[in-house]
């Protein structure tokens, strides 16, 4: 099956409104009318508004990079769906190693943010990943099936295909550090193989798996060519114009 391949931007906690806006159009300058890739742009919240006015017209989709499963309610600094869709927000990426290690979020909780976000038709982009402890423990299959199953519990076959899982080595996250082409390739294969057993072999088949320790324009080509890898995560590329093109481009040409 031909799987439409993914390039996904999260800028973490960098960029004003306005840095963001400028960073967008610079992109959009570029790739903003690409339709052969899916492209999505996650800044903070507080330059959603204004990436979002940028992206107007163009191909280019917004994400978020978290949500809280509540609607509404007493949640100090927290951003619920609904929210998100007013601005226009598409996408969102959860559980997130930083998620995990910095906030305690835990598998249920990232299952009830999953949930909510398909209920509010916004499509999640599930973080899992093992430590580097894990993978030398030769716990990573482990690691991510327990990810996996926890996130997904309730979610039906029609809803998975909406979802999009990053595979994220934690100890490639920005360290320069890059699984091999074959470490990569085995996970997202294992992920693909689970996936079948919960859902079936068909929603598998139509659910992206992207790539998240540290693609660069670099390795960009041999990683996106393995045939369980659908496209990219991308954190410190996707923060200058230039790099990010090169990995859609990168996107493009493994089709």
């Amino acid at each position: 099956m031909i799987r439409k391949k993914v390039i996904a931007g999260n800028w973490k906690m960098n960029k004003t409104a306005a840095d963001g806006a400028a960073l967008a159009k610079d992109i959009c300058t570029e790739i903003g009318r690409e339709t052969g890739v899916d492209i999505v742009l996650c800044p903070p919240f507080t330059a959603l508004e204004s990436v979002g006015r940028t992206l107007e017209g163009m191909a280019i989709k917004l994400g978020a990079q978290n949500m809280h499963p509540e609607k509404n309610g007493a949640f100090t600094g927290e951003v619920a769906a609904e929210m998100l869709r007013t601005l226009y927000v598409t996408h969102v990426i959860l559980g997130h190693s930083e998620r995990r290690a910095y906030f305690g979020e835990t598998d249920a909780l990232i299952n009830q943010k999953v949930l909510a976000a398909l209920a509010n038709e916004l499509r999640p982009i599930l973080c899992v990943g093992e430590t580097l402890a894990e993978r030398e423990a030769n716990q990573t299959l482990a690691v991510v099936q327990r990810q996996i199953e926890g996130a997904l519990a309730g979610v039906k076959p029609e809803q998975a295909i909406s979802v999009i899982v990053a595979y994220e080595p934690v100890w490639a996250i920005g360290t320069g550090k890059v699984a091999t082409t074959a470490q990569a390739q085995e996970v997202h294969a294992f992920i693909r193989g689970l996936l079948g057993k919960l859902h079936g072999t068909a929603a598998a088949q139509k659910v992206r798996l992207l790539y998240g320790g540290s693609m660069k324009p670099a390795n960009a080509a041999e990683l996106l060519a393995q045939p369980d890898i659908d496209g990219g995560l991308v954190g410190g590329a996707s923060l200058e114009a230039r790099s990010f093109v090169e990995l859609v481009r990168a996107a493009v040409a493994a089709r």
